[in-house]
């Protein structure tokens, strides 16, 4: 009588989440997850960053040298979050045969425009065929930077965050996020015209959304953000690049540093702009900055005794909650008192 052999069980990904499955990948493995690498004990750092066509941008309105420009910060963020100075950036493009060397130029001169900008001393780039459209990748190194007068804990020391340290974020949120919704609604108008043989569709005037569109197609870093934790005397123990919403970048930050998250609903920088738009389009603006994505905002985590000199020398910074001794744990705490746990897209 022949066994009857046992059916492979397949399961869809999204069942898992992102970030669980990239749990179960590395769960026996000897190799640590990280979107950064310590390099010579820490003195370095280095990340690596992929954009692609139809997933990450739409080159049906994004500017092809504004991408250039976003995929250098993409990657230069991750550095600037744990406090390291970029110097290099070493970028491969996939270009499939619809772009052109005008279009190419251009994409670079958004590259080279980023670079010096942020005074990164050594690029490189490299084309290779694509059959799916665009796809850029950017890899990006950066120097530790020595603090004036606080120690600087080497990457590789960084472990857990000490109770009630203060969790800060140096700009709002949501912007961005709404800005990706203004120019998703025009594309899909365009193109429900185009499928429909119809010419009516006109040019819209969007410049009541300016702002939102500038976070969303030119998303900025101020270069001397460092430098102004120096000369203050502060370093944040932990530092986080908000890039798919705030409640993925508090819940890593629970994660790894084996602490709790509070944060406080009215503390949580919002621009005019961002909630008429998220009205407009009958969204809960909550939902876009804890969901929603490329806001290019640095979260940090602060020592609470450090809280005079933050309100004084780094007024740029929004306190916008706090780390707990409950591991794990991430609470959006509304107004009047109400508790609710914190949720993110992809776990």
């Amino acid at each position: 009588m022949e066994s009857k052999k046992k059916a492979a069980t397949s399961t869809q990904i999204k069942e898992f989440g992102k970030i669980a499955a990239l749990d179960r990948l590395f769960e026996k493995s000897p190799y640590k997850n990280s979107p950064i690498t310590p390099l010579l004990d820490g003195e370095l750092l280095t990340t690596n960053k992929m954009m692609l066509e139809g997933i990450d941008f739409s080159l049906i309105y994004f500017p092809i040298k504004y991408l250039g420009y976003k995929a250098a910060l993409h990657a230069m963020g991750y550095l600037y979050a744990n406090c390291y100075k970029p110097f290099t950036l070493d970028f491969t493009v996939g270009l499939s045969s619809k772009f052109s060397m005008e279009q190419m130029e251009q994409l670079w001169a958004g590259m080279e425009s980023a670079a010096k900008e942020h005074g990164v001393t050594n690029v490189t780039l490299d084309m290779l065929p694509s059959m799916n459209g665009l796809v850029i990748s950017c890899s990006a190194t950066g120097k530790r930077e020595a603090a004036k007068s606080a120690k600087r804990v080497k990457v590789a020391e960084q472990k857990k965050v000490a109770e009630n340290s203060l969790i800060c974020i140096n700009g709002n949120l949501g912007s961005a996020c709404m800005g990706f919704y203004v120019l998703e609604r025009e594309r899909v108008a365009f193109e429900g015209s185009a499928v429909a043989g119809k010419s009516s569709y006109k040019q819209p005037d969007l410049s009541k959304y300016k702002y939102l569109l500038g976070n969303y197609l030119n998303p900025q870093i101020e270069p001397q953000i460092l430098s102004k934790f120096k000369e203050a005397g502060v370093w944040p123990s932990a530092g986080y690049f908000i890039t798919k919403g705030l409640a993925e970048s508090v819940k890593q930050l629970a994660k790894e540093r084996g602490c709790g998250v509070n944060i406080f609903l009215d503390k949580i920088p919002v621009s005019p702009q961002a909630r008429a738009m998220a009205e407009e389009i009958n969204l809960d603006i909550i939902t876009a900055i804890m969901n929603g994505g490329e806001e290019y905002r640095m979260l940090y985590v602060i020592p609470i005794d450090k809280h005079e000199i933050i309100r004084k020398e780094l007024p740029h910074l929004e306190i916008i909650g706090h780390t707990t001794a409950t591991a794990g744990e991430c609470t959006l705490i509304s107004p009047d008192g109400g508790a609710h746990q914190i949720t993110a897209q992809g776990w």
